[in-house]
């Protein structure tokens, strides 16, 4: 099973649009909110190499990026190799 975290804000439609893809593809992935904790937003920040936009978009300990880097592995067919790890 794979380990996903999604950090993300409330109004965000591509956070959305991230979420759904894993979700059509019968994933779970554990979503961080960085507007409700401020210690979240840090982490990200740490872990994204400084990158503020959300989603930020981790699994199993790879960075993947953002929505359209998530599409983007998708499209290329890598990403169901990366979720099955």
């Amino acid at each position: 099973m794979s380990d996903i975290i999604i950090y993300s804000k409330n109004t965000c439609p591509y956070c959305v649009k991230a979420k759904g893809l894993l979700t059509r593809k019968g994933k779970t992935y554990k979503e961080i909110n960085v507007e409700l904790d401020a210690n979240a937003l840090q982490e990200m920040l740490a872990k994204s190499g400084g990158k503020r936009t959300v989603p930020q978009i981790f699994i199993n300990g790879t960075h993947v990026g953002g929505c359209d880097d998530l599409y983007a592995l998708d499209a290329e067919g890598k990403l169901d190799a990366l979720l099955a790890a």
